[in-house]
């Protein structure tokens, strides 16, 4: 029997192609890509009440868009130097909460991100010189200094890899395993992810047990033709994880 229940699920229309966390803010960001119709949407979820700030946000720049990072509720969308050139140039900073442009500029570029703001270059002054940039604002606040400007720990968990299977999720799983199992352990919960083979067919599942007790289970995605990635995150006490490349989940454990 399951027990635990999404804190958070969100079928989106399109493929999910990027997740981002905010956790100074505790909140989580979803860039997705419909091929089709050539556009790429973001959205933004609260993770401590799953509550929606906006979803399917489009853009003036419909398709050559992507997410680049977050700081203190704002999300920054990237461009590109060109439809042809993977190299990303521009910024526009949104509101992660109402969805509102805060501002743009189309001739610089995010770095990274520290404590202290994003850290950004002019695109066309080499060799690089890095400034401290004002999230709200966008204005230019002081010359990047390593020693002060510390990198922003953005507070997640990723499940280690095993050759090996706990022998409490044995009685669960159905079929033969394949490849490596991802594993993590939080409180009292163990929480897998693996590949196994029900009839010749190549599946992902989610399992999570607590004590001996199945607690949690999801088929990730079915009939594939190759092993997927680690499929789950933990970021404090959530478990986030995607399904079949288009349902988002988040689980309080």
């Amino acid at each position: 029997m399951t027990f635990l229940k999404p804190h958070i699920h969100i079928d989106f229309a399109a493929q999910i192609w990027k997740m981002l966390i905010d956790p100074l803010q505790g909140l989580l960001f979803i860039e997705t890509r419909d091929t089709e119709k050539r556009q790429t949407l973001f959205s933004a979820f609260y993770l401590s009440n799953g509550h929606t700030n906006f979803i399917n946000l489009l853009c003036d720049e419909r398709w050559l868009t992507g997410i680049e990072a977050c700081y203190n509720g704002v999300l920054f969308l990237h461009g590109y130097e060109s439809a042809l050139s993977p190299a990303h140039k521009g910024l526009i900073a949104i509101d992660g909460v109402t969805g509102i442009t805060l501002w743009s500029n189309y001739v610089d570029a995010l770095h990274h991100v520290s404590i202290t703001g994003p850290v950004t270059y002019h695109t066309q002054i080499q060799p690089q010189k890095l400034f401290l940039t004002d999230a709200l604002t966008g204005a230019t606040l002081w010359a990047y200094n390593p020693s002060i400007d510390l990198d922003l720990d953005p507070q997640i968990r990723v499940p280690h890899v095993s050759e090996t299977i706990d022998s409490g999720f044995k009685p669960y799983i159905k079929g033969p395993l394949t490849g490596n199992i991802h594993y993590l352990e939080y409180n009292d919960f163990r929480i897998v992810s693996l590949h196994t083979l029900i009839e010749a067919q190549l599946s992902q599942v989610l399992l999570i047990i607590q004590g001996n007790n199945l607690v949690y289970e999801d088929l990730l995605i079915d009939k594939i033709q190759k092993l997927q990635p680690e499929a789950f995150i933990m970021h404090q006490n959530r478990l986030i994880y995607i399904k079949n490349k288009v349902e988002l989940k988040v689980l309080n454990l």
